[in-house]
């Protein structure tokens, strides 16, 4: 139940902090346009390289070290406040190589210094501690009003194309703010460090190893837009960005499980319960697939509608981008319950490590002939092979370790269950006029018959959650 419950936690925190540019999309589209919108993706990406080496893989080691120590708390509070200040340190460091980059180059160094606060809220990103006492809900309650003024304030502040700058400031600050409203709950869980014993730097090799792939995870996800503003223009960065906000949307919903399961299988694993270490696999599996599916084929289904509706019309190019990228939701939330809730908490960092640094690999080599071809919907395509690479390799590393069949039994009920979703839902934009409406009955129809078909076909997942209603219904009679 506790698990549960933490997924439930952690899918609205990772949504609801997607939700804020979601809502402000459309307003967004149409004020900042295209070539708006490529210069905060162009600029935003280029920062996150930044993050991401200030960073050093505190995220998920950080989460998985809380996870091993927070039943003692003398020992929780010395490794937090020992990866805290490691941090603070690695993150400096990282700033002065953003200020050296900012004297280098000559173009939005306005927008790039918007974009920094949003590496200085790096530094003060203590939710891996959250995730690793298990308590996803104070990042959610403490974030809301913090992300409901940074609503407000957009709707209020950027009027034009020359609020741009104002606009990434908002955003930067918001992410700083909300991550300083989570220290005053640390007091539940932690007290005064031993500064006598305190080892600083023995986290900085440890963190190391799980940096390698977080370097290439990260930056395969951001050279996209990189790439693309060099090589064509921030038009088309613009266009893949749009296609990638609603993309990672998905994600947050089917990667939710990874950061919620990674203590729990650490745990267990820690303890030597290695048949239960398998079975929490085959459950997450199982209901990733049940839920990454739909929603592929749904973003693929409704894109004629929606593109036109929520972008504006001057985003029509989104749409391809949108029904090729939708494939990754399946790909990344397969490799997420993999390599995040397996690999990584049973300490098979090397499989983890290779895996997503082939990705990166593929990712970069494909997006220089297929960006030179088809500019955005070449990235787009880029983003694909290198994720449908990650995922092959991580079920390769591990097919001795686990039963595939058990694995992957029911995925055929689902993948038909869906396509019968895509042509019922993409059948109807043959009959219905585009409109607010129509993407609503479109949503519903989707909805519907998916969980018809589900019904008729009966999964495990299924067939077990009627059996417990079933039960739950006797017993209450």
């Amino acid at each position: 139940m506790k698990v549960v419950k933490n997924y439930l936690y952690n899918a609205s925190y990772q949504i609801f902090i997607l939700l804020v540019p979601l809502i402000t999309t459309p307003y967004l589209s149409r004020v900042l346009g295209p070539k708006g919108i490529g210069i905060n993706g162009f600029t935003n990406a280029n920062m996150q390289y930044f993050i991401i080496f200030g960073s050093i893989g505190v995220a998920l080691y950080g989460n998985r070290q809380i996870a091993y120590v927070r039943n003692n708390k003398e020992k929780l509070t010395d490794t937090f406040y020992e990866i805290f200040f490691m941090r603070i340190i690695t993150i400096g460091i990282a700033y002065i190589a953003f200020f050296i980059f900012l004297a280098v180059i000559h173009r939005y160094q306005t927008y790039y210094l918007a974009q920094s606060f949003s590496l200085l809220a790096a530094a003060f990103d203590i939710s891996w501690f959250f995730q690793g006492v298990e308590n996803f809900g104070v990042t959610v309650l403490r974030n809301f009003v913090v992300k409901i003024i940074t609503l407000i304030s957009i709707f209020a502040f950027v009027k034009s194309y020359d609020d741009l700058g104002l606009y990434i400031l908002i955003l930067s600050l918001s992410l700083l703010f909300g991550n300083l409203t989570l220290f005053p709950s640390l007091r539940r869980y932690i007290g005064k460090p031993n500064w006598k014993d305190f080892h600083l730097f023995q986290h900085f090799l440890p963190s190391m190893v799980l940096f390698i792939p977080e370097i290439a995870t990260q930056i395969y996800l951001y050279v996209n837009k990189t790439m693309l503003g060099l090589m064509t223009n921030m038009n088309q960065s613009g266009y893949f960005d749009q296609s990638d906000k609603i993309i990672k949307m998905s994600l947050a919903v089917v990667t939710a499980t990874g950061m919620v399961m990674l203590p729990h299988v650490a745990n267990a694993f820690k303890n030597g319960e290695n048949e239960k270490v398998r079975k929490y696999l085959y459950t997450t599996f199982e209901f990733v697939t049940a839920i990454s599916i739909p929603l592929m084929f749904g973003i693929a289904a409704v894109a004629h509608t929606f593109v036109p509706l929520f972008f504006s019309p001057k985003f029509t190019p989104v749409i391809p981008l949108m029904m090729l990228e939708s494939v990754v939701v399946l790909l990344i939330a397969w490799s997420n319950a993999i390599g995040v809730q397996y690999l990584v908490p049973t300490g098979q960092n090397k499989s983890y490590n290779y895996s997503v640094i082939i990705g990166a690999v593929v990712n970069i080599f494909a997006n220089i002939p297929l960006i030179l071809l088809w500019g955005a919907v070449g990235t787009a395509l880029a983003t694909v092979l290198s994720e449908a690479f990650v995922t092959i390799y991580q079920i390769y590393s591990i097919r001795k370790q686990i039963s595939l069949k058990q694995m992957f039994a029911g995925y055929y009920k689902y993948l038909f269950a869906g396509i019968v979703m895509f042509f019922v839902v993409f059948g109807l934009n043959l009959y219905l006029r585009i409109s607010w409406s129509m993407l609503i009955i479109e949503v519903f129809a989707g909805m519907i018959s998916y969980a018809f078909m589900l019904l008729i076909l009966r999964p495990n997942l299924i067939k077990d959650s009627l059996k417990k209603l079933k039960i739950k219904f006797s017993k209450q009679n």
